[in-house]
């Protein structure tokens, strides 16, 4: 490959990247092929193989791309820090709109390519496993660092203000989860099935608002 600048390389590698995320909002990641990339490219067969040596390793950084551009860890620092343990109730609302808000300005082809993660990570698990594997520490999902902060400020208010919740952190933390996933596919469902019964009835804010009442119920709180 003849001597380029870091710059030119670096912007051959983002096409290629924004390729594969237009390419990946149109078809599952299991469906994905080199040649879907390169077609979308524009590059010839032998451009794209001058930068990336396989499907996955466009993947992985595609993953970083998206990872990187859509970080919410300052928002949800800044809820927390001003969060009162006394008034506990309002944080967890404030954190759920917050994720309401996140999915709504990210729209709905970034959160198809999570969609397709997802059904990558049951179809192929190994696959999945071996492209997550390849994430640093700072390149991994903004939801990871979401849910371990979740979970340090409710056991914190569980132990502040004695409360008896009606099953573990745990179990909260992995109903949230689910929760997240199901709104996820519910927008997105909505927004893009134009059909009576379904455009425009799953609303994030409303969904997030629910979830956070059940939430403030199973810590023993008043919703």
């Amino acid at each position: 490959m003849p001597k380029v600048s870091e710059e030119y390389y670096k912007n051959k590698r983002k096409e290629i990247v924004d390729a594969a995320y237009r390419v990946c909002t149109r078809k599952p990641i299991s469906s994905v092929e080199m040649k879907d990339i390169i077609e979308e490219t524009g590059f010839s067969h032998g451009v794209v193989y001058r930068y990336y040596k396989d499907l996955d390793e466009v993947l992985k950084d595609l993953v970083i791309t998206i990872n990187e551009n859509n970080k919410i860890d300052d928002k949800l620092d800044a809820i927390l820090s001003r969060a009162k343990t006394d008034k506990w109730e309002k944080t967890i609302y404030e954190i759920c709109a917050m994720q309401a808000d996140y999915m709504k300005e990210v729209g709905t082809d970034l959160l198809k390519v999570s969609i397709y993660s997802d059904m990558l990570a049951m179809t192929d698990p190994e696959r999945a496993m071996s492209i997550a594997q390849r994430l640093g520490k700072d390149e991994q999902s903004p939801l990871l660092y979401a849910t371990v902060a979740t979970e340090k400020f409710l056991k914190e208010i569980v132990k502040k203000n004695k409360l008896k919740p009606a099953t573990s952190i745990d179990e909260i933390i992995q109903f949230m989860i689910v929760n997240y996933h199901g709104i996820q596919t519910g927008y997105v469902l909505s927004e893009c099935f134009k059909v009576p019964h379904v455009e425009g009835k799953y609303k994030p804010e409303d969904m997030f608002r629910n979830l956070a009442k059940s939430v403030i119920l199973m810590l023993g709180g008043k919703a």
